[in-house]
């Protein structure tokens, strides 16, 4: 893909089979540029998400990927994780920056607000995220609009992520307005996810 076209941010599954996943998830990533893994799973039993970060994050790191958690803080120094991505928009980012250090990655989901993405910003994030920018009727169905991501990338230096009921007509729209695009349900859903991946991202080539 060009340089400067959005690279490619992944989601896991939120209950990942862990029999099958792992290989189905080296495939996907020798198959495309991957600039980071987000480990968001649905449960909270301790003990599940440690056996999956611990499987996922040699599969990253041995491809020099960052893995980032989603809002489990306390895991990350404790699994050797590269940092958090935070749902929840009311965390005390600015503190959490200052404990877990500069190095760590912090990214927030701001859903279709300016206000907390900038509000993120400014706390110390890394990145941020918006979205659904798809149609799905999950949360309260409204969709983060293009014209969030022509501000942002007009206005805003820091990072931004795109996520949520991604296809083809919207990795298009939104190549030129945004850094990455988050890809989960969109390829594990489907019986290659290579494949998948592959026509997403066809309009970045």
């Amino acid at each position: 893909m060009p340089d400067d076209s959005p690279q490619i941010y992944l989601i896991t599954p939120p209950a990942p089979d862990m029999d099958s996943f792992p290989q189905a998830l080296a495939r996907v990533l020798d198959s495309h540029p991957v600039a980071c893994l987000r480990l968001a799973l649905a449960t909270r039993d301790e003990d599940t998400i440690l056996r999956c970060a611990d499987a996922l994050r040699e599969i990253a790191h041995a491809r020099d990927i960052p893995l980032v958690i989603a809002d489990h803080v306390l895991m990350v120094e404790r699994l050797g994780l590269d940092g958090v991505h935070l749902s929840d928009t009311t965390k005390p980012l600015r503190k959490l920056r200052t404990e877990m250090g500069a190095d760590a990655i912090i990214g927030s989901y701001c859903g279709n607000s300016r206000h907390d993405g900038i509000s993120a910003g400014e706390a110390g994030a890394d990145y941020v995220s918006f979205g659904p920018v798809g149609k799905t009727a999950l949360g309260d169905g409204q969709a983060a609009p293009h014209e969030l991501f022509e501000w942002w990338s007009a206005m805003i230096e820091l990072p931004v992520v795109a996520e949520g009921a991604l296809n083809r007509d919207l990795v298009a729209a939104l190549a030129p307005v945004t850094d990455f695009f988050a890809f989960g349900e969109e390829i594990w859903t489907q019986a290659d996810p290579v494949a998948a991946l592959r026509e997403l991202i066809q309009p970045l080539r």
